[in-house]
């Protein structure tokens, strides 16, 4: 009898706290998206319907609000909604939210100390270190190895071309594999040809890292942010990613070959070595290729510290790279008048570089595509690389002209995709429209476009990451005729990644360039 009573006490008490745990913005007064037991807004997301950026998307668009409370899982997170809002979190009102709130253990697990989880002054000691390692000097100086990758591109292409003339291509997957050679050669230091060599080892752990891994892995990595003590209790009961360790091993490798036989190459390896090294990186762009070295415990970074960083660039690089490029060349296909103001620009920047089909691009030439600039400006407004961003207030922060103040440690989402498609910020937002962007037309909210974040925290490698993108469109523009499609709107299937996934990958169709 005893047993059954405390069976059914407890029973009510779980009960109890879910209840008030899933009305937790109703009493907090704030716009509320019904919660679905027991995991909130991830209900779509586990049950494989909708990726977690379109998830958030779904209910921005069910809401006017400019706060909406959600649930991830048991844990109350705030969806910030307005476009103003949203920047001012990320900018002048940084001090209250410089964290993102998701896994991070320097001490005991090194490999997670990358630039995108540290909090504090761990973030802003790593971030100024870094900084100078995207400036316009250091990309220039690696602009030859990202150009040596897209003519290994161009080649593929061709041979592809040769053998079907007729048949589609699924671009996205052939810009993958660019994107991931340009990662294994610009910051793995590596020298690899994934389109002759399929197989080869970086490829290998790039395949696992797409497949996401077996479950302990998927657990692991949705801990890491919807509830990151789990993440922090698993590492410390020894488990590891199997990702992150073996490319950790390259890295490894590469360092200390190249530290032992005075290596040097101009990638962004280099840059970090230089870092480990001397403890900076420098702002002189010719002088940090040079090589200098400390004893090993003189050593200002560890090698997991390294690959942390070398693993959050892959991630944050590769996969962005490839889609920017690929959905560019998509709507390129279907706007014919469009498509041709970019291989007009084209041929007029190589002739007055004085390049020629087939001859290397130079970064001045690839600078000088400002018409190319506007429709990748569209295309990561359309297609946001990372489709939400994040944060955690730190402070208890009073919203302005609101009578509502957000706790400290409370979690916030900003639905990118969301603020991207919403008319009252981007007219006709279905549209591919890149003269939006013209500086005597300026026909969208400035304040609203943010696609690499924006304050502080804005992604490190923007300007790298345009870059890789322009050289692969450029290149294939210059090398083949891009041929005109019907308009159809991109389809999104469930993917256990963030980003945005098309069905069936993106087809074109391609002929030789005369």
């Amino acid at each position: 009898m005893m047993l059954v009573l405390l069976f059914t006490v407890s029973l009510l008490l779980i009960a109890q706290y879910v209840r008030r745990r899933y009305t937790y913005w109703q009493r907090e007064g704030v716009a509320e998206e019904k919660a679905h037991f027991p995991f909130g807004i991830l209900d779509a997301v586990v049950k494989r319907q909708r990726g977690f950026g379109l998830a958030l998307y779904d209910v921005y668009k069910r809401h006017n609000a400019k706060l909406v409370g959600v649930y991830m899982m048991n844990k109350p997170t705030l969806l910030v909604r307005d476009a103003q809002l949203a920047r001012q979190l990320m900018t002048s009102d940084f001090g209250s939210f410089h964290d993102r709130g998701v896994y991070v253990d320097e001490k005991h697990d090194p490999l997670s100390s990358n630039l995108f989880n540290l909090q504090g002054a761990s973030w802003r000691n790593l971030r100024n270190k870094l900084t100078p390692s995207f400036s316009s000097g250091k990309i220039k100086g690696m602009f030859g190895t990202v150009d040596d990758v897209a003519e290994k591109l161009v080649q593929h292409l061709q041979g592809v071309l040769a053998q079907s003339p007729n048949d589609e291509i699924e671009i996205k997957s052939k810009l993958t594999t660019y994107a991931i050679d340009v990662i294994g050669s610009v910051i793995f230091g590596l020298d690899i040809d994934s389109f002759s060599n399929p197989n080869n080892e970086f490829s290998a752990v790039s395949d696992t890292l797409r497949d996401g891994g077996n479950i302990l892995l998927k657990i692991h990595n949705i801990a890491t942010f919807v509830f990151p003590p789990l993440a922090k209790l698993m590492n410390r009961l020894g488990f590891e990613s199997e990702v992150l360790t073996k490319l950790r091993d390259i890295m490894r490798r590469t360092i200390e070959f190249r530290e032992q036989h005075n290596v040097v190459r101009k990638d962004l390896l280099q840059l970090l070595i230089r870092l480990r090294n001397t403890g900076k990186i420098g702002e002189d762009d010719d002088e940090v290729w040079n090589i200098e070295t400390a004893q090993h415990d003189l050593k200002a970074m560890s090698i997991d510290k390294i690959a942390a960083q070398g693993f959050l660039f892959y991630i944050a690089g590769s996969e962005t790279t490839a889609a920017t490029a690929a959905f560019t060349l998509y709507e390129l296909s279907m706007y014919p008048q469009l498509l041709r103001e970019v291989c007009e620009e084209l041929d007029a920047v190589m002739a007055r570089h004085q390049l020629k089909r087939g001859d290397k691009l130079t970064y001045e030439a690839v600078q000088d595509l400002k018409f190319l600039d506007l429709c990748i400006m569209e295309t990561v407004r359309k297609y946001p690389g990372l489709p939400f961003l994040n944060r955690e207030c730190t402070q208890d922060y009073p919203v302005p002209d609101c009578d509502y103040t957000i706790k400290k440690g409370t979690p916030i989402l900003i639905s990118l995709h969301g603020i991207h498609h919403d008319a009252s910020y981007f007219p006709n937002p279905a549209d591919y429209d890149p003269h939006r962007f013209d500086a005597d037309k300026l026909d969208y909210d400035q304040t609203a476009y943010m696609p690499f974040g924006e304050g502080p925290r804005h992604c490190i490698a923007m300007r790298m990451g345009k870059v890789n993108s322009k050289v692969a469109v450029a290149k294939i523009l210059a090398n083949f005729e891009l041929l005109a499609a019907p308009r159809k709107e991109v389809e999104f299937r469930f993917d256990p990644s963030p980003v945005l996934m098309p069905v069936d990958g993106l087809k074109l169709r391609l002929k030789q360039r005369t």
